[in-house]
């Protein structure tokens, strides 16, 4: 059997290195990438709840969340640089370290939970597609929604209910399955498109009630000594939720960083997280605020401070405006699907049957899965308790980071034979135990074990923002030890 033969149940043209002048990334586009990352709901609701709901000092929080982004830094620095060296994703470059069989199904963990979310998200993607729908058919007739048809439901949805999440879903993996170039623009022009937005509301806001604004903005930033033992607890929280919710991105971003030009530009381009969570931090912030001033000023009664933007424009009885702030969700919302669970999920399935899946399939098997996920997430999954499972899933991607970086920076000594990554032969390099690196396997399920504890112990909850971190530290010490015993 001819080693190019024998390589076919391996290669895949999607997941081998990169061509050169196809590493077009630099450091704006991945400012667009972490812009995009911090630009969802979530986000925008948990960098406002930190420094508008808990009673926190503004430097607190901007400490906590500056610590929490550095570590995301260093560890996408760590994560990203053997995928932009030689051009591989996240998947292909685990079977380094867990073998060419073993990493299939390691990677394919990533691959449920990005399913699974893309799923999810894409049934609330629907919501905003809904209201838009809703608005225009009132706009055209007012009694037109009081027909019986719309009274019908199905699985907790009627028919419109219906419609907007078949177009969520076929629209995505339409636009998703174009190609990593078309991935590229839409990353940024999402990114740019809802900083414009942002800056473009921030200036309604402060035009129109600047000195209730500047105000309430003198009275959140006091700037006191944080250097305190009860400021400690605080920051070291708020740096845990800020990498935790970030930490969903790391262990597969080399399936970005093998676009990017050279470490020097991955680097700059990684330190910008930290701009855009400072950016997104201050129009969050400024726009929760100045729409409790707008709300209160027109006698809308809000019991509390709202942080959600579907709440917020919820409460404004302005037409044109909830049609452009929805717009600038589903612009968010649906990049943020794109980098956190479509990509992700995409190289995770074509990895773990290169032979017989290509762009045009695997985008076919997520769209169906996702269907079934999304139709059935009111009615059934949100009720069983679904996301501890996922996270429970989830808690294999921090010891997985952590047997990739031992392997790579400590015993290859950033060194990878390219053309074993592909080779199933036992003289390969990566073959191991017939595909399986069982010492790194034992690495991985050891720290798992650690981490899954914080979801599962409730005298351990309290450590659930750093499972991750605790997954990662066990398994790369168990693995270093292993190996260099």
């Amino acid at each position: 059997m001819s080693q190019e033969k024998t390589n076919i149940q391996l290669t895949n043209w999607e997941i081998v290195s990169v061509n050169p002048a196809d590493k077009v990334w630099d450091w704006k586009n991945l400012f667009c990438f972490w812009g995009n990352s911090v630009q969802s709901i979530i986000g925008f609701s948990l960098i406002a709840s930190l420094y508008l709901v808990y009673d926190l000092n503004f430097l607190v929080v901007l400490t906590g969340s500056l610590i929490g982004s550095l570590f995301v830094y260093f560890f996408c620095n760590l994560i990203g640089k053997p995928s932009q060296r030689y051009g591989v994703p996240f998947s292909v470059i685990l079977r380094t370290s867990l073998g060419i069989r073993g990493a299939k199904y390691a990677a394919l963990l990533r691959g449920i939970v990005g399913i699974f979310m893309f799923g999810v998200q894409t049934f609330f993607i629907s919501k905003s597609i809904g209201y838009l729908l809703r608005i225009s058919f009132y706009s055209y007739d007012q009694s037109f929604l009081d027909k019986e048809i719309f009274l019908i439901f199905f699985l907790s949805m009627n028919i419109i209910d219906w419609i907007a999440f078949l177009i969520a879903l076929i629209f995505q993996v339409f636009l998703f399955r174009k190609g990593h170039n078309f991935n590229r623009f839409f990353i940024n022009f999402s990114a740019l498109t809802v900083y414009l937005g942002l800056i473009l509301f921030s200036i309604v806001v402060i035009s129109e009630y600047s000195l209730s604004i500047k105000n309430f903005l003198s009275n959140l930033f006091v700037y006191e000594n944080i250097f305190t033992k009860n400021s400690i607890v605080p920051i070291i929280t708020i740096a845990g939720t800020i990498f935790a919710y970030f930490s969903i991105l790391i262990v597969n971003f080399g399936d970005f960083s093998r676009y990017v030009k050279n470490e020097k530009e991955l680097n700059l381009g990684n330190l910008t997280l930290l701009i855009n969570l400072i950016l997104f931090s201050f129009f969050s912030v400024l726009i929760v605020a100045g729409s409790d001033i707008i709300l209160k000023n027109n006698f809308v009664d809000v019991e509390r401070i709202l942080t959600n933007p579907t709440d917020i424009i919820g409460k404004f009885n302005n037409t044109f405006l909830t049609i452009i702030v929805i717009f600038f969700i589903l612009f968010a919302s649906a990049s943020t699907n794109l980098i956190a669970n479509y990509i992700p999920s995409q190289n995770s399935l074509l990895n773990f049957s290169p032979k017989n899946l290509n762009v045009k399939s695997t985008s076919i098997i997520i769209a169906f899965v996702g269907l079934v996920i999304g139709a059935t997430w009111t009615t059934f999954l949100s009720q069983i308790g679904i996301l501890s499972i996922i996270d429970t899933i989830g808690s294999f991607f921090g010891p997985i980071f952590g047997i990739m970086i031992v392997d790579y920076y400590l015993i290859k000594k950033s060194k990878i034979q390219n053309k074993d990554l592909y080779s199933p032969l036992a003289d390969g390099s990566y073959f191991y135990s017939n595909g399986w690196h069982i010492k790194g396997f034992y690495a991985l399920f050891i720290g798992f074990i650690f981490s899954s504890c914080t979801i599962w112990n409730i005298n351990l909850s309290f450590l659930q923002s750093y499972s991750w971190l605790i997954g990662a530290s066990i398994s790369s010490i168990i693995y270093y030890l292993l190996l260099t015993k």
